[in-house]
C-alpha cells in the first residue's frame, strides 16, 4: 500500500511519497506547496496525489502520514499557526485516502535526526566528542516555535513538547524591557512571542519602541534581508538579541531534559546561521551558573534538510 508522506508548517508543507532503502526512508516525487495556496490540508494531499503518481501501488489505497504543528484534540487539531483548520475525519474523506495520521511536527523531525548524514547538518557549537550523543533536543524556530527529545532507543523513540509556548524568560535588561511591552499585548508571552519568524517581527518592532527608533520593515523576510545586508542597524541588533535569546532557551532546555546533543531546525535558522555562528548564542547558551561546564560539552547542529520533517513522517511507526 503506498505510503504519502507530508511535513506542514504554517507557511509551507512538503509531501512525498516513501520508500525504504535498507538504512533508512527514502523519498519519491518530493514537491512544496505553500499554504495560504490552498483551501485545506486536503486539497494540498489531492494535489500531490493527482500530480505524482505513487512509484507502486494505486493511490486509491494509500495511506498518509502527516507532521503537522499543535496537538490533536479529538478529531480537531489545536494549532495558532496554520492557514486553515484540520479535521482528521474530513481530511481523511475528502483526500482520498484509506489511512490518515496526523503526528506532532517536531515528533516527525526528531524521529529523523538518527538518519542525518554528516553533510546534512552544521556545528554551530563545539562540545564533547562532536559526535551526535543521546538524548537529543531538537528545536527549531519556525512560524512558530517547536521541540522534542529525541532517545538513542527504547520503546518510546521520542517525547514531544509545547516549549514554544512556555513562558520566555528574560535574562538581561533588555530582555526585561521586551517581555514588559510585550505583556501589554498579551497576557501570556510565551517562547514563540519572540523565538520563530513571526516572533523575530515581534521582537524588532518592541525593540524599535524601547530604542525609539523607526520601524522600517513590516515583514519577516524584509527584516531578515536587511540584516543580512547589514544595512539597517537596527535589523542587525534584532537578529542577535534573537539569536542570544534562542542561546539561552537551548540551555534552559538542555538542562531540562538532559539532553547531550542539540539539533536546531526550522527555517529561520538557515536565515540567521552567520548570526548563530557568532560567540552570543554560545555564550548565552552555557551561561546556566554552575551547570554551565555541563552545557560545554553538549554540541549544536543546525539541520540543513529542509525536507527532515518528511523523513520524519516516512520513520514513523505506530505506538
Amino acid at each position: 500500500m503506498p505510503l504519502l508522506v507530508a511535513d506542514v508548517g504554517g507557511t509551507f508543507a512538503r509531501v512525498a511519497w516513501a520508500g525504504e532503502d535498507g538504512s533508512g526512508p527514502v523519498l519519491h516525487g518530493l514537491q512544496r506547496y505553500r499554504c495560504a495556496d490552498h483551501p485545506s490540508l486536503a486539497a494540498i494531499l489531492s494535489a500531490f496525489s493527482l500530480s505524482t503518481p505513487p512509484p507502486r501501488g494505486s493511490r486509491s489505497l494509500a495511506r498518509a502520514v502527516v507532521a503537522i504543528a499543535g496537538v490533536m484534540q479529538g478529531d480537531a487539531l489545536v494549532n495558532a499557526n496554520l492557514a486553515w483548520p484540520v479535521s482528521l475525519r474530513e481530511t481523511r474523506e475528502q483526500a482520498g485516502l484509506h489511512g490518515l495520521e496526523l503526528i506532532n511536527d517536531f515528533e516527525a523531525i526528531a524521529l529523523a535526526v538518527p538518519f542525518l548524514r554528516s553533510d546534512q547538518r552544521s556545528l554551530v557549537h563545539a562540545g564533547g566528542s562532536g559526535s551526535p550523543q543521546w538524548p537529543a533536543l531538537v528545536l527549531g524556530p519556525g512560524t512558530g516555535l517547536g521541540a522534542a527529545l529525541c532517545f538513542a532507543d527504547g520503546s518510546r523513540r521520542v517525547l514531544s513538547s509545547e516549549a514554544g509556548h512556555a513562558a520566555l524568560a528574560a535574562g538581561n535588561s533588555i530582555e526585561l524591557a521586551v517581555v514588559a511591552q510585550l505583556l501589554q499585548r498579551w497576557p501570556h508571552v510565551g517562547n514563540e512571542r519572540v523565538l520563530s519568524g513571526t516572533g523575530l517581527l515581534n521582537l524588532y518592532q518592541t525593540l524599535a519602541g524601547v530604542e525609539a527608533q523607526t520601524v522600517r520593515w513590516h515583514s519577516t523576510e524584509a527584516l531578515l534581508a536587511a540584516a543580512k545586508g547589514g544595512e539597517d542597524a537596527l535589523a542587525v541588533r534584532t537578529v542577535e538579541v534573537f539569536c542570544a535569546w534562542l542561546g539561552s532557551l537551548v540551555g534552559d532546555l538542555a538542562l531540562t531534559f538532559g539532553a547531550r546533543s542539540v539539533f536546531l531546525a526550522g527555517g529561520i535558522t538557515e536565515h540567521v546561521a552567520d548570526f548563530l555562528a557568532a560567540p552570543a548564542f554560545g555564550a548565552r547558551m552555557v551561561d546556566k551558573g554552575v551547570l554551565g561546564a555541563m552545557l560545554r560539552q553538549v554540541p549544536v547542529w543546525r539541520v540543513e534538510d529542509a525536507a527532515i520533517g518528511v523523513m520524519g513522517a516516512a520513520a514513523w511507526t505506530p505506538g
